[in-house]
């Protein structure tokens, strides 16, 4: 995501610090509730999804990464006007780039992971830089526990195509495939984001998996 540079955007990050978790801290350390279960959004935008989540499930803490720090002050921003939408205080950030995971979660720590409309990457050439490629997915594979799961929502049948591929050739079992998820028996309890709202809106299918690591 391309946006101009906030101003202030260091200033407006700082005063949201209770929910930012920094590189080298603590993951167990950074909920009151540290025994429920860890999720994990990568590329969480401007915090919809996340928020959104946090809200309606008390019973998970959910990690929100972006790399891009001008998108993830929206975010944060966000999450703390929305603080007292939240049960229990189940939500934070982090800005990092997907490929430092292995740096920042132990592994065996994540139960979940949501891929939500990622950067498709479609020229020739970029595939290794798709979060569905296969080195991705091992090192999800790594982070996530036995049994963990990866939900990914996508309008890009292309980048769908190529990642039920790569869930396959990783021997993933896949629990759910649809083409049309608002529209599917899958779509109940789902939280969109605000690219899914737009898409929505103009009448766009969303392609939704569900796979398990096992």
């Amino acid at each position: 995501m391309r946006m101009r540079r906030k101003k202030h955007g260091p200033e407006r990050i700082a005063a949201c610090s209770e929910l930012l978790i920094n590189k080298g801290d603590d993951i167990a350390t950074a909920f009151p509730h540290s025994e429920l279960p860890l999720c994990l959004e990568i590329g969480c935008g401007k915090g919809g999804f996340a928020c959104g989540m946090a809200a309606q499930h008390h019973d998970i803490n959910i990690v929100a990464l972006e790399r891009v720090a001008d998108v993830a002050c929206l975010a944060l921003e966000k999450a703390k006007a929305a603080k007292d939408d939240r049960p229990t205080d189940n939500l934070r950030f982090m800005i990092a780039d997907a490929k430092d995971l292995l740096e920042i979660f132990p592994e065996h720590s994540i139960d979940r992971i949501y891929l939500n409309f990622s950067d498709p990457w479609p020229k020739k050439g970029y595939a290794k830089r798709r979060l569905t490629y296969a080195d991705f997915l091992k090192t999800y594979r790594k982070i996530l526990v036995p049994g963990g799961a990866l939900i990914q929502k996508t309008d890009n049948e292309n980048l769908f195509d190529f990642s039920l591929e790569q869930f396959e050739a990783e021997g993933l079992r896949t629990e759910y495939v649809t083409r049309d998820l608002h529209n599917s028996e899958y779509n109940e309890g789902n939280v969109m984001t605000e690219y899914e709202k737009n898409f929505s809106s103009q009448g766009m299918p969303i392609y939704s998996a569900k796979v398990i690591f096992e």
